[in-house]
């Protein structure tokens, strides 16, 4: 575990430094191609009942994640073949891959650097490029929401998630955790073409979020009274909301983010043009600002400080233990 810690302390180091360059083989870019791969071949081969699809889905979803474990493994081990400092560094870079931080920040700051400009199309234009609902009608409030509510949700599983998984099982398990979240994100979809396919995905994504995503809730209600923001409202909210969405994991940090800033999250929002109802998570203390985005940033790295302190700790102890 300590040899997992300083893989993943580093990666996490290199993902603040340098984020996501574009042009980089990013191994989740190949993880997504292989899924689409995979699925297209599947579809092919089983009857689109629901029965099959959900047999389909299930096949997807092993040898999705075996390919991608073993991958991940088979980089760590032939790294170790020139040494243990050659095999830290291999698997540095590979968890480096699985932070999503820097590009998160940065993302969102395009939001954010538009809003400030008066520039809404092209706020819609940015926002749109790390949210799943439509953006063309959205109003700045609007837009403001979905970059804060992405932020805050992706601190939960772009972030602390993958850095408890790194931390247990290092590079293979970690690449296990993104092959199944990134399914989710491509598959795990309530609509025709994935309500049986990809409910496989879906579960397998609930079921391995399900404690990170309430570890991440916790942190960023710290975080908040460490960054001067409403820590006792984090506090407050996270514990009221933190199940009023359709996910069991997804409301957590969306819950603690909308009490420490004071403002009102989710709602109604539309997907493929179709309006999809959703609980509000927070209070409506005052109106979301464009401010609250590079506030929501400063929550979710201070999260993601304060977890790998706790992972840290964890390894510690363990080291001390065994």
């Amino acid at each position: 575990m300590i040899e997992h810690f300083t893989a993943l302390f580093l990666g996490f180091l290199l993902d603040l430094c340098l984020g996501d360059p574009h042009g980089f083989p990013h191994p989740v870019r190949l993880i997504g191609a292989l899924i689409s791969k995979t699925e297209a071949a599947l579809r092919r081969m089983l009857p689109p009942v629901p029965g099959w699809e959900r047999f389909g889905g299930a096949l997807l979803v092993a040898a999705v994640c075996a390919a991608s474990s073993a991958g991940a493994f088979a980089v760590v081990w032939a790294a170790g073949l020139f040494g243990a400092p050659v095999r830290l560094a291999a698997e540095a870079v590979l968890c480096y891959t699985m932070f999503a931080a820097r590009s998160l920040r940065d993302e969102s700051m395009k939001v954010y650097h538009e809003l400030k400009k008066g520039d809404l199309p092209a706020a819609r234009r940015a926002v749109s490029m790390i949210v799943g609902r439509d953006t063309d009608a959205l109003d700045e409030q609007g837009v403001t929401k979905a970059a804060v509510e992405t932020v805050a949700e992706n601190a939960s599983d772009g972030v602390v998630a993958p850095m408890l998984f790194l931390l247990v099982g290092g590079a293979p398990l970690g690449f296990f955790y993104k092959a199944v979240n990134t399914m989710d994100s491509m598959v795990g979809y309530k609509n025709d073409r994935y309500r049986y396919f990809g409910t496989a995905a879906a579960k397998l994504d609930d079921l391995l979020n399900l404690i990170p995503a309430r570890i991440a809730g916790l942190l960023m209600i710290a975080a908040a009274f460490l960054c001067g923001l409403d820590g006792p409202g984090a506090a407050r909210v996270f514990f009221r909301d933190r199940k009023n969405h359709a996910s069991p994991n997804s409301a957590h940090t969306e819950a603690a983010c909308a009490g420490a800033l004071g403002v009102q999250l989710a709602g109604d929002a539309v997907y493929f043009g179709k309006t999809v109802q959703k609980p509000l998570i927070g209070d409506a203390n005052r109106p979301v600002e464009a401010q609250d985005i590079p506030r929501a940033n400063r929550l979710m790295i201070l999260t993601a400080a304060l977890c790998l302190l706790l992972s840290a700790a964890a390894a510690a102890l363990w080291a001390a233990l065994f």
